[in-house]
């Protein structure tokens, strides 16, 4: 699919973890080119381990003027918004999985510095987000419970060890579980998402209806595909 082509609307789009990467972020949102009328899943773990998380959230703050954004919440942002509540050993542990780069990219002193439209931001975020078709969630769920009864460590926490098949029938896109070869893991119950772009792979769009998968990385490098939203054959990007 070029990536000059008009898009198709409304689309229901979700990108995957993007980890401070606002270099790739901003070249997926130019050939994804998401409009008014498109719902646009992020699902969570803007931050942290990449250069430039300040960047990511002031776009994603822009974005929600722009088009339908659905910001989900990921473990990341729980960290970083616990660390600004209550220090001591949780700012020691967010640190240690990428806080570090967050800070740095804001040029803070301390927490407070970070500007309060943006704590306002990742305290607003969803836990999840479910539509007539699909249930779009940071890491994870249980697949014998109702979504009102997930847990916070299935929701946030839980890495992806086999194919999960919800109870509602409805396919789960998931980010959170690192994908290092770069590729989209696509079954039938799961789309996972985390590409690993803040590891050198890439940052993933994909039109949950059409297939349309787009890819970009903090090299500028892009490429695109078309999924067997199945599950059933293999990407070829």
């Amino acid at each position: 699919m070029p990536f000059d082509s008009p898009p198709q609307t409304p689309r229901l789009l979700a990108i995957g973890d993007i980890h401070g990467c606002s270099r790739a972020f901003e070249s997926l949102l130019s050939i994804v080119k998401p409009t008014p009328e498109d719902s646009l899943v992020t699902l969570g773990d803007y931050i942290d381990r990449g250069p430039e998380s300040k960047g990511v959230i002031e776009r994603l703050i822009t974005l929600q003027k722009e088009t339908q954004l659905i910001p989900l919440r990921g473990n990341h942002e729980i960290m970083m918004v616990d660390s600004h509540q209550k220090g001591g050993e949780v700012t020691a542990l967010w640190m240690m999985n990428g806080g570090d780069a967050t800070v740095d990219s804001y040029g803070a002193e301390t927490l407070d510095d970070i500007p309060e439209e943006h704590w306002a931001f990742l305290k607003n975020t969803q836990r999840f987000w479910e539509t007539d078709t699909h249930i779009f969630v940071h890491a994870g769920v249980d697949p014998s419970l109702p979504l009102s009864a997930q847990t916070d460590i299935t929701l946030f926490w839980q890495h992806l060890t086999q194919e999960i098949r919800h109870i509602s029938g409805k396919p789960i896109v998931c980010g959170h579980t690192p994908q290092r070869t770069g590729i989209p893991w696509i079954t039938p119950g799961t789309l996972c998402l985390d590409t690993a772009a803040c590891r050198g792979a890439w940052l993933t769009c994909l039109d949950v209806r059409s297939g349309t998968c787009w890819q970009t990385n903090e090299d500028g490098e892009t490429r695109s595909a078309q999924i067997d939203l199945s599950g059933h054959s293999v990407i070829d990007f």
